[in-house]
């Protein structure tokens, strides 16, 4: 059952696998209604009187203050919660924390390392979860890049989605799980070693069978970027890799989004990335700064898709 869907006890958002193509098309639409009415000064107090809370083991430039802005402007409030000062990181167990957390909050949202934490959030927690981040999957990005991709395009069905970089990545596993939900062909291109998770890559070529997508994925980048509408990449190294650093630069050294390579793409193609972004490794400042870049858009829609989100689920 999606948890996206209302039950009895409540709604989460954990992965872009778990929301029908309907649920997508709803945050997308609702995320295009928030952001007019922000953009016209008309933003309403659609969230008055409620609370997120928000845990952070892993550092955070747009989740945090997408969230928190985005709580500000529906009327309602953010709380900060570092997992160092709360008792969470003194070894109080996930249980009690999430139980008591929602006889204080309206909602918690996480960014964490593993995915098993905010699920375990999620399974006694009683109020929504929202994950942040986490290494296997970044299901609030993808929104944003949606419609970002849509604001562009004009539409999201038969595009074609170039991913390329570290395939193992949560950028690059909710990205295919997002693509299959709403009709986008996606080619991944990663290093031997480096392929995305296989029970997501099963999953996704099922799903894409039945709809009658393509999805492929490849070692050669000029092979998987050919004619693609979109171009996307992420950091070779993430959050709590860093002493991988040199041994993924020499992995990923052709991996390089650059001029030569995205003359491979469509003409017109979208360059996006979820930022913080590493000049002169997994792209080029030519392409990142240049006229098919719209990665500042993207880390804006993060502020708007946050909105839907929170909406969807906090809103009676």
């Amino acid at each position: 059952m999606s948890q996206y869907v209302e039950t009895k006890k409540k709604k989460d958002f954990l992965t872009i696998g778990e929301l029908s193509t309907e649920e997508i098309n709803e945050l997308l639409s609702e995320a295009v209604h928030l952001k007019k009415e922000q953009k016209q000064g008309n933003a309403k107090p659609y969230l008055k009187g409620k609370v997120l809370g928000m845990i952070f083991e892993k550092s955070s430039t747009r989740t945090r203050v997408a969230f928190e802005v985005g709580m500000l402007q529906l009327g309602g409030e953010a709380l900060f919660l570092s997992s160092k000062d709360i008792q969470l990181g003194r070894g109080e167990t996930i249980h009690d924390t999430a139980k008591v957390l929602s006889r204080y909050v309206d909602a918690l949202m996480i960014r964490t390392f593993a995915h098993e934490t905010v699920e375990e959030f999620a399974k006694y927690a009683t109020v929504p979860i929202i994950n942040g981040l986490t290494d296997l999957h970044h299901p609030t990005q993808v929104i944003a890049d949606l419609l970002t991709i849509y604001e562009y395009k004009g539409k999201l069905s038969g595009l074609k989605v170039c991913y390329i970089g570290d395939g193992n990545n949560n950028m690059c596993h909710s990205l295919l799980e997002g693509a299959m939900k709403v009709g986008i062909h996606i080619s991944v291109s990663s290093p031997k070693g480096y392929e995305p998770n296989q029970a997501i890559v099963e999953q996704v070529k099922q799903e894409a069978q039945a709809k009658g997508l393509q999805v492929e994925f490849g070692h050669d980048p000029e092979d998987m970027i050919k004619d693609a509408d979109v171009v996307i990449t992420d950091v070779w190294t993430s959050m709590g890799q860093e002493e991988e650093t040199q041994k993924r630069l020499q992995a990923f050294s052709a991996y390089q989004v650059n001029e030569s390579l995205c003359k491979l793409a469509k003409e017109d193609y979208l360059f996006l990335h979820c930022l913080p972004a590493h000049r002169g490794e997994e792209v080029t400042a030519e392409i990142i700064d240049g006229p098919h870049s719209a990665v500042f858009d993207e880390a804006e829609n993060r502020l708007h898709a946050h909105k839907a989100i929170l909406k969807k689920l906090l809103e009676k």
